[in-house]
């Protein structure tokens, strides 16, 4: 049973894993990258971790721990100066492992890269970077759209306002059905009213005899107090109901007009049928 036996022995013997191992993270930390089989290049990454680690403390123990395992001393610069700035903010993860797709020829093993985050043989992260750049720069640009549908936005209400503007030049607002019906009553009622109050004035306007010319009233033929007293009748405004009716809903001031007009008539008739009596009564005054 293989309890408490972790990791893979990788077919060789302790010490030469040790020793194979030292060398690979010497190696990386150097170069920044190293090719190597799959299998290697999994059991690499746990004491290559535990170096950088050691670099980022920076302590005297630190460093004497790192130079235990690590064999050159420009390794050891590159650890505690570079490597430990880089990854100061960034907790585990520091490699990255690359399959390649192809097998080595002696024993048909698969190969592989062990590759440190944001060395100068990093690409990958420089293509993510731009494409985050690329995503940023595309939301940049948004705001710039933003602005522009905004103007050409105001730009239609704008021109939709004046349109509004000009339409009730051109076009009548057009009425309900309701609406027409009752203003042709309205129209009919003042037209009745008008028509209503004009005729009885007319009626009552007679050109008095006064008026007249003294020639036409010495040539006047003598006329009977009976026919004056029909004529005057059939000039006065026949009252019907509905005329009562409007002619009580007409204001006072105009009742009094109307009245005094009748009375000054009935004068002017009386002193003419007077005038006729005196002119029969004495004929020799004419000559």
């Amino acid at each position: 049973m293989r309890h408490l036996k972790a990791g893979n022995r990788l077919g060789v013997t302790t010490a030469h894993r040790r020793a194979m191992m030292r060398n690979m993270v010497t190696s990386i930390l150097e170069y920044g990258q190293i090719t190597c089989t799959l299998a290697r290049a999994k059991e690499v990454r746990k004491p290559l971790e535990k170096m950088i680690g050691w670099g980022k403390q920076g302590s005297l123990h630190a460093r004497r721990q790192a130079l235990s395992f690590v064999k050159s001393k420009e390794a050891m610069t590159q650890l505690f100066e570079e490597l430990a700035e880089r990854y100061k903010d960034r907790q585990g993860g520091y490699c990255r492992i690359i399959k390649l797709g192809k097998n080595r020829l002696g024993d048909n093993s698969e190969m592989a890269i062990v590759q440190l985050l944001g060395s100068e043989t990093d690409r990958l992260s420089e293509l993510k970077s731009q494409s985050g750049k690329k995503k940023k720069a595309k939301k940049k640009e948004s705001p710039v759209l933003k602005e522009v549908s905004e103007e050409i936005r105001t730009e239609n209400s704008s021109s939709e306002k004046n349109d509004e503007s000009v339409k009730p030049i051109e076009a009548e607002p057009t009425l309900a059905e309701g609406e027409e019906v009752e203003t042709k009553k309205e129209i009919s009622q003042v037209e009745n009213e008008t028509s209503k109050e004009e005729s009885p004035v007319e009626s009552v306007q007679i050109e008095p005899a006064a008026k007249q010319k003294p020639e036409e009233n010495i040539q006047t033929e003598t006329v009977p107090e009976e026919q004056l007293e029909a004529d005057t009748k059939k000039e006065e405004p026949v009252t019907t109901e509905t005329d009562s009716a409007e002619d009580e809903a007409k204001t006072e001031p105009e009742k009094e007009e109307v009245q005094a007009d009748s009375e000054a008539v009935q004068e002017e008739t009386e002193i003419t049928s007077e005038k006729v009596i005196t002119e029969e009564k004495d004929p020799e005054t004419k000559t």
